[in-house]
């Protein structure tokens, strides 16, 4: 009880404050809801490695904390300091914790909690999970979202599983330090994350396919995206005869990327001494699939990145690009997108006038969707390619590379990332929030409000080409 004559004091906050909490507790739009929990991911992380505890000697400045913390929640897998020699095991606890919320999304394990705690889900907290798995509709969001952490839990318990035995069995860890390594390195496997807590990335273990075979195993599985996991799970089961669209596309698209990947790589880094050119024929087979498959926004290396051909380095930029499938742990345009792209201009090609995909038709919407993604990220990869020109000494090769890996969120570098000014370091910052996030997702929540057109206007052709 208080004091005799005294008044409860009641804390009120300015209005100026109070104001803005109210508008963005109202935020109606689920994309907006998604850029604010990834940001605020990001800050927590920032903070929490910040903490003296996190690292090995001393305390670290909060440019390499973002960068690492932004790294991590985007499953990018781009670092500036060493991961294992520059953090403690608690700092490294932290960033596994944010590769899983990353990869997971935090719209998805915000409907988790929110199911475990009230039972259900309110109608707000759905349409920020469909934003975030991509899901159809609302109706199955419950199944949609446990689907996503069982499958994802699943996926790394086994390949933790396999790496903890090759470590402790084959190279003779001890079983607590192989299960640690095996567990870190699964889950960034499957996150398409790339962190390593091996300074080479997995350079040692190139010619081991007991290695690499279970990490891409992971790799690909994240990369393809949950509906369409979930499609093949479904068909297993006998629960569904006809492939979507969206399967399909993604199936053969990402399959496709994926030989042309190893052929290129294997092509063209056979008899590079740097590269390939010390393994045997099996060694140079096993280093060029796990090349071919690492652009899909994987981050692992087995060989040295800075040291491949210019040819060779092209070519995973554009696959960098693309990415891998939708609603998945990768990153990218995605392949979805490249390959609609790609019905567009044979459409056009063929003076067509819609576009019909795998003898579907393919809604204006969509079209209009695909190339607004790929042109916004060119712009982004072109800015940002643009800037660390301007702040660094290194070539065009080099900086187009690391842009497009930032943006891709896959993590492969040629070496240059840890001798970038911190202004560098705040582009490729930026980059990689903006690459996890999608830039339709990006310039939603951006909006201040939807703008419909109530009038429409006069019709004229421009001249094009």
């Amino acid at each position: 009880m208080s004091p005799a004559g005294s008044e409860r004091r009641v804390l009120t906050l300015p209005h100026r404050v109070v104001q803005p909490l109210r508008k963005l507790s109202r935020a109606s739009h689920p994309a907006r809801m998604v850029v604010i929990g990834f940001a605020l991911a990001v800050l927590v992380g920032t903070v929490l490695l910040m903490l003296p505890i996190s690292t090995q000697h001393g305390t670290t400045s909060w440019v390499t904390a973002l960068f690492t913390s932004t790294s991590a929640v985007c499953v990018t897998g781009l670092v500036v300091v060493d991961t294992a020699g520059h953090w403690s095991t608690f700092g490294e606890l932290v960033i596994l914790g944010l590769i899983q919320v990353g990869g997971l999304g935090i719209m998805t394990l915000a409907s988790l909690l929110g199911m475990l705690v009230v039972r259900r889900l309110g109608l707000r907290m759905r349409r920020n999970a469909q934003t975030e798995t991509k899901s159809l509709g609302l109706g199955d969001i419950r199944s949609v979202v446990a689907g996503v952490i069982a499958l994802s839990l699943t996926i790394e318990l086994l390949i933790s599983c396999a790496l903890t035995a090759r470590f402790a069995y084959g190279y003779g860890q001890p079983l607590g330090h192989a299960a640690y390594f095996g567990i870190f390195h699964a889950v960034s496997a499957f996150n398409n994350a790339g962190f390593s807590l091996y300074p080479d990335s997995l350079q040692r273990y190139a010619a081991d396919p007991l290695v690499c075979l279970p990490v891409l195993f992971a790799v690909i599985i994240g990369g393809l995206g949950f509906p369409v996991l979930f499609e093949i799970g479904r068909r297993l089961r006998g629960k569904r005869r006809r492939w979507t669209l969206h399967a399909k596309v993604t199936l053969n698209t990402y399959a496709a990327l994926l030989l042309i990947g190893v052929c290129v790589f294997l092509g063209f880094e056979w008899n590079n001494p740097e590269t390939l050119g010390s393994f045997g024929t099996g060694g140079k087979l096993m280093a060029g699939v796990f090349h071919g498959v690492t652009p899909r926004t994987a981050g692992f290396t087995t060989v040295d990145v800075g040291e491949i051909n210019s040819t060779t380095m092209l070519v995973n930029d554009v696959l960098m690009f693309i990415g891998g499938g939708s609603a998945g742990t990768s990153g990218g345009i995605k392949v979805t997108t490249f390959a609609l792209l790609a019905f567009v201009i044979l459409t056009e090609v063929r003076g067509e006038y819609q576009v019909h995909v795998l003898h579907r038709k393919l809604p204006t919407s969509v079209q209009r969707q695909a190339l607004t993604v790929v042109l916004v990220a060119v712009g982004m990869v072109f800015t940002a390619t643009l800037l660390l020109l301007m702040l660094t000494p290194f070539g065009l090769d080099a900086v187009l590379f690391e842009s497009v890996s930032a943006f891709g969120t896959v993590g492969l570098s040629t070496g240059i990332t840890d001798q970038l000014p911190r202004l560098g370091e705040l582009v490729l910052t930026a980059l990689m929030f903006t690459g996890r996030l999608g830039p339709i997702t990006m310039a939603s929540a951006l909006a201040l409000r939807e703008r419909g057109r109530r009038y429409d206007l006069p019709e004229e052709r421009p001249i094009v080409g």
